[in-house]
């Protein structure tokens, strides 16, 4: 995350997203992508495959109607069709049923699928690039406002469902429709150039001549399609809006779930499963009535279906050849064939009306992931995004490793505020120096630390972090994704940047030594490490990842506050041998900071927040006694907050 100074649209970095802010980008990106190659090849297989289909269905009405004639021959009395001509007919007419439906439509399947895994695996990929980048996108997105009316921030909802749901749901529609497209213009193609082949005179159209079968074809083609196409696309419509309802209806049901799950023991502890299942009844409740109107206008398309088909296909398809027949002017045989072409184009033109289900859904899927990365986008200017909705002056730059950190009057300030509730003054912290900040629950001592490490949206001032320095900072709640024990304490950095070595030396250092021959593993006997290792080890795994990293900048925020005193007071010795000259700003839940196995303090400075201001001073070794003036409270008082933090979370 870099906005050191205000950058033009011009200016603004491309992200893996950048081509996907509309249907078309998003719908071209794969097949202008460095992967193009394999894209356009399974499209082109595809393309062919398709092409032999449509010319199978011309061979299927061939044949049916030379079966059809043999049969009705096989009585006649003069040259009387054979069993045998008829056997071969049918064995003819399957081996054409089964060449297309084995041989092409289900290898066309096989590849079809394949280009749905290979680009819903591109997509994942890139939205994945997008919200997992340097700029903290994924964080951002999830702060930005959402009371304000009319909202002066987009900030996209449910997505994980997104990145999940709508780009597996998406891809493949997009798919299918593209192969539905291509169906009925090679269709019209090879189709419609037979009927015109076997076209015959129709009394009363002169003026069409031979080609009056193929006229009264397309007239029944284009004055039945359009019409049931247009009652569709109506009824579509309304798909596409409850599909997109009952999408975020679902998302919001899951993500209920999802928060549940990850605060299992909290909901335990406070015996909320009561307020818990209120919260599942509501969001469950809002899909059960999305699910029943979809459920009711399905049902009547289906029916709309049903009856579309029958029409078309016992009805439509056979009345255009029925006059030249009764006329005389063409056999049973070309009036079968003539009726099953028209049977074959009626099916193909008919897709639209088919799949309108599935349009709908690849529209309400391509709209969200539209939304998402038009989102993304705006997130990469931050301190224009947070503009919006409040003060977002906060500066950035770097100065000398040998000057430190230093703070020039920052001010931080809620979401639409223009009165900050944290004023710091100008503050210079050395190489080497240790600084306690303390101040009343709910003073703002956390959100200084976000704000330092260009995680607070809105403020003024200027912060100058010493150049090429690694910065930590290690929170106060550890959450530990499901990777390797190596993989934790290396972070973030690369398990090749370092070796088993050095890492189980960290790891031991750090009082787990017992896990030292573990770093391969994602956890033990079915549980990740999150799972298994309790809050104190949590936090001595991020005492192995500083001790690995030797970062010169390090941000403590209650990173002892599971630990007894003594685990404590190695913590604190474990950072100060293996980091002397390392920049440390720590917040502790204790009024007494801890000491050194020989009585000497740690910190040599405090910084007291009180009245919404900030003091820095030298810390003086009272052997032992609580940091500061009386205004310092060891604790909380009852329903303080522990820490401030922005009014409005932007929870997707």
């Amino acid at each position: 995350m870099r906005w050191l100074s205000r950058r033009s649209v011009e200016q603004q970095p491309a992200t893996p997203v950048s081509s996907m802010r509309s249907f078309s980008g998003l719908m071209a990106s794969y097949w202008r992508s460095k992967s193009w190659l394999e894209a356009w090849g399974l499209t082109s297989v595809i393309i062919i495959l398709t092409a032999l289909s449509a010319l199978a269905s011309v061979w299927f009405a061939e044949v049916s109607g030379q079966l059809v004639s043999a049969i009705a021959l096989l009585h006649r009395p003069k040259d009387p069709a054979t069993l045998r001509t008829i056997l071969e007919s049918a064995a003819t007419l399957a081996a054409i049923v089964v060449l297309k439906d084995v041989g092409f439509i289900a290898v066309r399947h096989y590849f079809s699928t394949t280009l749905h895994r290979r680009w819903r695996a591109w997509l994942d990929r890139g939205f994945n690039d997008a919200l997992l980048d340097s700029n903290h996108t994924h964080y951002h997105l999830q702060q930005g406002a959402t009371h304000a009316i009319p909202p002066k921030i987009s900030v996209p909802d449910n997505i994980d469902q997104r990145v999940q749901e709508s780009i597996k749901g998406m891809a493949g529609g997009a798919i299918g429709v593209a192969m539905g497209i291509a169906g009925v213009l090679l269709s019209l193609v090879f189709v419609g150039s037979k009927i015109v082949e076997t076209s015959a005179p129709v009394n009363g159209l002169p003026f069409f001549g031979d080609y009056g079968s193929a006229f009264l074809t397309l007239v029944a083609v284009v004055a039945y399609v359009p019409i049931a196409t247009f009652v569709a696309t109506k009824l579509g419509a309304v798909l596409q809006v409850l599909d997109n309802t009952m999408q975020r209806a679902e998302g919001s049901y899951r993500g209920a779930l999802n928060t549940l799950l990850h605060n299992s023991f909290y909901t335990a502890a406070a015996s909320g499963e009561i307020a818990q299942k209120g919260i599942h009844k509501r969001r469950y409740l809002d899909i059960d009535r999305t699910w029943a109107r979809l459920n009711k206008l399905v049902s009547g398309y289906m029916a709309f279906e049903l009856f579309y088909n029958f029409l078309g296909t016992r009805i439509v398809a056979y009345a255009p050849g029925l006059l030249p027949y009764v006329d005389n002017e063409i056999s049973l045989q070309v009036y079968i064939t003539g009726a099953e072409l028209a049977n074959a184009l009626i099916i193909d033109c008919s897709w639209f009306i088919h799949v309108m289900p599935d349009i709908s859904t690849l529209k309400a899927n391509s709209s969200r992931l539209t939304e998402l990365a038009r989102a993304i986008e705006d997130v990469q200017r931050p301190r224009e995004f947070y503009a919006r909705t409040g003060h977002s002056e906060l500066r950035y730059s770097t100065q000398d490793p040998k000057l430190g950190l230093t703070l020039n009057n920052l001010e931080l300030m809620h979401e639409g505020d223009d009165v900050p509730f944290i004023r710091t003054g100008k503050h210079h912290f050395k190489p080497g120096e240790w600084t306690l900040l303390v101040g009343e629950s709910g003073s703002g001592k956390s959100s200084l630390f976000k704000a330092i490490n260009r995680l607070w949206p809105h403020g003024r001032g200027a912060a100058i972090l010493p150049e090429s320095v690694r910065s930590l900072y290690a929170a106060q709640d550890v959450n530990l994704p499901p990777i390797s024990l190596k993989e934790l304490i290396c972070m973030p950095d690369l398990v090749e940047a370092h070796s088993d070595v050095d890492v189980a030396v960290a790891l031991t250092k750090a009082g787990l030594a017992e896990f030292a021959g573990d770093l391969a593993q994602e956890g033990l006997n079915g549980h990740s490490w999150d799972q298994l290792l309790s809050g104190g080890q949590k936090q001595k795994i991020v005492l192995a990842r500083i001790l690995l990293l030797q970062p010169g900048l390090l941000f403590l925020d209650e990173s002892t506050s599971a630990l007894d005193p003594d685990a404590t007071v190695a913590f604190h010795q474990a950072i100060k041998d293996a980091c002397p000259s390392a920049t440390v700003i720590s917040i502790m839940h204790d009024a007494t900071p801890p000491r050194s196995s020989t009585g000497k303090g740690f910190y040599d400075s405090v910084v007291t927040i009180a009245n919404g201001t900030t003091r820095k001073e030298p810390l003086a070794d009272t052997k032992g006694g609580p940091v500061g003036p009386a205004r310092v409270k060891p604790v909380a008082k009852m329903g303080e907050r522990e820490d401030v933090q922005p009014r409005s979370s932007g929870q997707g």
